[in-house]
């Protein structure tokens, strides 16, 4: 396999923000290729590295990207994956966006990292999207072309019936596919960057391993022979399955693509929310995962590496998913720190401090409309009914024990006075 690197960039959030879109400064110096892949559903218990989960798939691509990069523990994104891909699209909150759950609609209003992309570095850089969208469906007047990508092929709505026939979006229209929707994001990636005659940056959005449950094909996989999957049957080889399917397509990207080119490519790994509830493992479980704000709904997985990343190992800094926005522009050259809601952490893939002291998120489903801020030690969940949970994280990681239950010591209780005041100024 050839010498390849990847960068797994966190999520991120900003204080006092403006809500006008900024135009960034053009800059003439040459930049790297940014790779960012972006895994549907896919929790720390489902991903070798880290010490939740008792079942872990067969990464080998994903394990030396970890291996040879750098890890970050403490990337927070939403609850579902339409607000987590508009807050890196956009470096802004849901709250401002309006996308707060799965579906919400981007307005075309907003301006998207692909758009900043070229306006700051004056058309240096080829942009693309490949793979799920879910931020607009089919037909809608908000394509992902509506907002400045260069190029986009691949799901747009927000996941399939079947992974061998679905629906392919490409230039605009819509075809039948029969062949496995992981690949075929995968070749029509490798195609597009080896099209290229300049910089570029492509987001690569996987829908695995997002449901349904199948069965991928056989050499993509060391699950055994797994018959068709129906109800009633165990998910969790079916998931992992897929999972190791993603990292055999991701092998074979990186194989695609030319060894000088690689060597010149950052690449970033993460994931758009938890695990599912059907395939949940301990320490979680099918209410603290995937469409809730604990621990195991938001905070993910993410692997960085390759041009310019001089650490390994892991790193504790607090990031949210709105920060991969300005951190790539950084990457790209554009010299914007501060964005929005999104604040760099370029300067940790070399050394340094972290920026963010706090970390925020948020869902609204229509019937829990809820907010999460932690400073790294406490963690704050606020409901718009006046609800509200506190916990200790270094105490209490999994969040088992809510401190409200009890009278707060006075640590916790100013720990909980500073983070609504840091809640109210993010929301007001």
């Amino acid at each position: 396999m050839k010498y390849f690197t990847i960068l797994l960039f966190a999520l991120a959030f900003t204080l006092g923000c403006n809500d006008e879109p900024e135009t960034p400064t053009p800059t003439a110096t040459a930049q790297p290729n940014i790779l960012l892949i972006l895994a549907d559903d896919m929790g720390k218990d489902a991903t070798s590295g880290f010490t939740e989960g008792n079942t872990k798939p067969g990464t080998p691509n994903l394990d030396r990207l970890r291996t040879e990069g750098l890890t970050f523990n403490r990337l927070w994104v939403n609850p579902t994956c339409s607000p987590t891909r508009a807050s890196i699209l956009t470096g802004r909150y849901g709250y401002r966006t309006g996308v707060k759950w799965a579906g919400d609609p981007l307005p075309t209003t907003e301006k998207s990292l692909h758009q900043y992309i070229k306006d700051g570095t004056d058309g240096a850089y080829a942009t693309a999207l490949i793979g799920k969208w879910h931020l607009s469906e089919e037909g809608a007047v908000a394509t992902p072309e509506s907002f400045g990508i260069d190029y986009y092929a691949g799901l747009a709505r927000g996941a399939v019936q079947n992974y061998y026939q679905w629906q392919l979006t490409e230039d605009g229209s819509g075809s039948l596919q029969t062949e496995y929707i992981t690949q075929v994001f995968t070749d029509l990636s490798i195609d597009w960057v080896n099209s290229q005659s300049k910089p570029w940056f492509l987001w690569l959005a996987y829908n695995a391993p997002h449901t349904p449950f199948h069965t991928p094909p056989a050499a993509m996989h060391t699950q055994g022979a797994l018959p068709d999957y129906t109800d009633g049957l165990d998910p969790t080889p079916y998931y992992m399955a897929a999972i190791e399917a993603m990292d055999f397509q991701i092998g074979r990207l990186l194989e695609g693509i030319p060894t000088e080119v690689l060597d010149n490519t950052l690449i970033i790994f993460l994931a758009d929310n938890g695990t599912p509830a059907q395939v949940a493992q301990a320490p979680y479980s099918g209410s603290t995962v995937k469409g809730s704000l604990y621990q195991g709904g938001v905070n993910v997985p993410m692997f960085v590496s390759g041009k310019g990343v001089t650490r390994q190992g892991e790193d504790n800094s607090l990031l949210c998913s709105t920060d991969l926005f300005s951190t790539i522009a950084n990457l790209t050259g554009i010299n914007e720190a501060v964005y929005q809601d999104s604040y760099s952490f370029a300067n940790l893939l070399t050394g340094g401090q972290g920026s963010r002291t706090f970390q925020y998120t948020e869902m609204d489903n229509g019937t829990t409309n809820a907010w999460a801020i932690s400073n790294g030690k406490y963690k704050l969940i606020t409901g718009a009914d006046g609800n509200e949970e506190l916990y200790q994280l270094e105490q209490d990681p999994y969040e088992n024990t809510n401190l409200l239950i009890d009278a707060l010591p006075s640590e916790a209780a100013e720990a909980k006075s500073v983070l609504e005041a840091e809640l109210s100024a993010i929301r007001n």
